[in-house]
């Protein structure tokens, strides 16, 4: 047996996953530059540095663009329309960090990635055909030098005060992932970013922290592996802390001052080799095995993987397999597949054996549960809800009436509950397995509701402007009551009197007796004065020309009114109500009115006319409320023969509004713009005089109703104890 293991250290699929996310502005620097090849590379550790030259065809013009990720520990350098002359992909270094290179050619682009043992900074630089890149392994800032070890640039004087950090900001993947983004102030800002157990520790070396960012996010609702963000300056450094739950891996990347780390969820496999999530994650080895035995090959791959490999007395056979560069765990994967085994994983421990072997085990196994189950000695348990009702749990049990269990997923088939209303309790009688489900269900199911306070604003406004004009005109001729003759002599004995009705006329020439002793009043021709408006009676101005003997006169009489008004009235309802309940507020007045049946009898009933606010809310994981609103203002009207009329106002919508937020929900507009005119025809159309035989109005109201609406959710109180 010959066996041949190889660790390589070709490109990671995360590398060029974490390329492609980037957006690298290529397109415009290959156009710049021409076309070159990289011809040699080589490499020399100067102290802690090391030292790698990368020498092209052609003097470059610009420096190649670059990344790094964190996890695995990559640096990768981009150069655009250059082609790989060095004749291999890969090259092994192994000097201090620096484990090895490879170059990718894609196209027009080549990327060369260097491997290293941990996150380092780097530095760039032109000297004449070469481009010279220094990895500082002090894990400080990198410093760039020529190809002869000397710095080509002093380094930038520093700013007052310590460098800090730009931003940061927090986002959910497109696969579930939660994504930390940090704005660096440079490129050169060393990181350190370590697994505490449950939690991730960044520290950023040398920098300060702004107030603003001095903060403790809650990332809960986002739905990813990240709790919990928390962000503070530790003496010289600054420290971030992400708290993640679950089962997760993260990778950090930086692309010129932007870092970005990714926490992404891992779907747990108790049988998976490598818990991860992009298929076979193992080290690459290489085999070349001729007629091996298989248990001599799984001992190899156990050599290789750290696991603690047991196999079964009945693996037996040979096997012939000549692997390149293959993940362990596909090496494995293989080795089973061909040979019709399976595996089971405990910890580090790999137990193989045949399927069919492994498929026996495991159903004599449950069913030696399940008859454990039946002879297992049952227990009671009394569990107290505190924030849910225990009604709320009767069908989860199945129970019919006041107890007893019917067929259910919770209770095993000897199990029983009974729930008690009065003091909200359940007794639960069943296996110590299935009483630990039920705890859990209890803990998952009894939390309290968050709450959302609804603050509701109606604005309606009023804005209205009348102005009525009249004008009353009148003559009168009292020659024949007080001396002379009454009216004008027409032809011979005929003559003419001139009043403003028939009675008028015949007070004047003395045909109605006992009437109004002068007839003044109804000696009016044209009566179209001014209405009132809202009860008020016009202003008049009234004027007479008559005779000095004072037995004819022309009267005229101008009335005219004019109204504006304006009015505002804001209603601010208020509710608070649990998370996804219904909440109502109303207030208002009803109305009575009368209602007849077939038979003739009559009824009082009643309407109402009120505000009301009915919402329902819905907190969203990301901190925002949506809302199910329904907003009604009924008003009294005109009263009609049946009663009064109801105004109807009304707003439903569903909307999503930030928390704290104000969100306009609606509004209704109305303008309303009349003009009456009553006249005498023909006179009333006269220049200025037709003024005199006609009466005016022009009415213009405007009404606007506007609806606010702001939800607030209601922190929780945290207890000091």
């Amino acid at each position: 047996m010959s066996a041949l293991k190889t660790y390589t250290t070709a490109l990671m699929g995360k590398v060029l996953r974490a390329g492609a996310m980037l957006a690298l502005a290529l397109g415009s620097q290959a156009a710049l530059a021409q076309d070159n090849t990289i011809e040699s590379i080589t490499a020399s550790q100067q102290g802690n540095n090391v030292v790698v030259n990368i020498a092209m065809a052609n003097p470059p013009t610009k420096l190649p663009v670059g990344f790094s990720i964190a996890n695995p520990s990559r640096i990768a350098l981009d150069f655009a329309s250059t082609s790989n002359g060095t004749g291999k992909t890969s090259q092994e270094l192994n000097l201090a960090d620096v484990r090895a290179l490879n170059v990718v050619q894609a196209g027009e682009r080549t990327r060369l990635v260097l491997s290293l043992k941990r996150p380092l900074n780097y530095a760039m630089a032109i000297d004449g055909k070469s481009v010279v890149v220094t990895v500082d392994g002090s894990g400080g800032l990198a410093q760039a030098v020529n190809a002869s070890g000397v710095p080509v640039a002093a380094a930038a004087p520093a700013a007052p005060g310590r460098q800090m950090l730009k931003n940061l900001d927090f986002r959910k993947g497109p696969n579930g992932e939660g994504r930390v983004v940090v704005d660096l102030p440079n490129n050169q800002v060393a990181v350190d970013m370590r697994q505490v157990g449950n939690a991730i520790v960044v520290d950023f070396m040398k920098t300060a922290l702004p107030e603003t960012l001095r903060r403790r996010l809650d990332t809960t609702d986002f739905g990813t592996p990240v709790a919990q963000i928390t962000t503070v300056p530790q003496g010289d450094n600054v420290r971030m802390t992400i708290e993640a739950r679950g089962l997760w891996e993260q990778s950090m990347y930086q692309s010129e001052s932007q870092l970005i780390i990714d926490v992404k969820p891992i779907k747990e496999d108790p049988n998976a080799l490598v818990q991860g999530t992009q298929g076979y994650r193992g080290e690459k080895v290489s085999f070349n095995f001729q007629n091996v035995e298989v248990r001599a090959a799984l001992q190899a791959i156990g050599d290789i993987s750290g696991l603690n490999i047991i196999t079964s007395d009945s693996v037996s056979g040979n096997l012939t397999m000549n692997l390149k560069e293959v993940p362990w765990d596909q090496a494995l994967a293989v080795v089973l597949q061909a040979k019709g085994l399976d595996m089971r994983k405990n910890g580090t421990v790999l137990w193989i054996a045949p399927k069919e072997e492994l498929l026996t085990k495991e159903k004599l196994e449950l069913e030696q549960k399940a008859q454990i189950a039946d002879l297992e000695p049952l227990r009671s348990e009394i569990f107290q809800l505190n924030y849910q009702k225990v009604e709320s749990f009767r069908t989860v049990f199945g129970l019919e009436g006041g107890g007893g269990a019917s067929q259910n997923r919770v209770l095993s088939k000897r199990g029983s509950a009974i729930i008690d209303p009065r003091t909200n309790q359940m007794f639960i009688t069943d296996i110590p397995s299935r009483l630990d489900d039920i705890r859990r269900l209890v803990a998952k199911t009894d939390i309290p509701s968050r709450q959302v306070l609804i603050e509701a604003r109606l604005v309606e406004a009023n804005d209205g402007f009348s102005r009525n004009l009249g004008a009353k005109l009148g003559f009168a001729d009292l020659r024949g009551i007080r001396g002379g003759d009454a009216g004008y002599q027409v032809r011979g004995n005929n003559r003419l009197a001139i009043g403003g009705n028939l009675l008028g006329i015949g007070q004047v020439t003395r045909q109605a007796d006992g009437a109004d002793e002068d007839g003044y009043s109804n000696t009016t021709m044209i009566d179209l004065p001014a209405n009132p408006i809202g009860g008020n009676s016009p202003g008049t101005l009234a004027a007479s020309l008559f005779s000095a003997a004072a037995n004819r006169f022309l009267n005229l009489e101008l009335s005219a009114l004019e109204a504006d008004g304006k009015g505002k009235i804001i209603s601010s309802p208020r509710v608070v109500t649990e998370d996804k309940n219904v909440a109502i507020i109303e207030q208002g007045v009803e109305l009575p009115y009368q209602e007849a049946s077939s038979s003739g009898a009559t009824s009082i009933s009643f309407k109402k006319a009120n505000l009301r606010l009915e919402v329902t809310p819905q907190i969203t994981p990301d901190g925002n409320v949506m809302l199910d609103v329904n907003v009604t203002k009924d008003s009294k009207g005109e009263e009609t023969r049946a009663g009064f009329a109801i105004n109807n106002q009304r707003v439903k919508t569903k909307v999503m509004v930030e928390n704290g937020g104000t969100v306009v929900l609606g509004g209704i507009y109305q303008q309303t713009e009349t003009s009456n005119v009553a006249k005498v025809p023909f006179l009333g159309d006269l220049p200025v005089l037709g003024n005199l035989f006609k009466t005016s109005s022009r009415n213009n109201s405007k009404q606007e109703l506007l609806v606010f609406i702001t939800p607030k959710i209601i922190a929780e109180r945290i207890s000091t104890r």
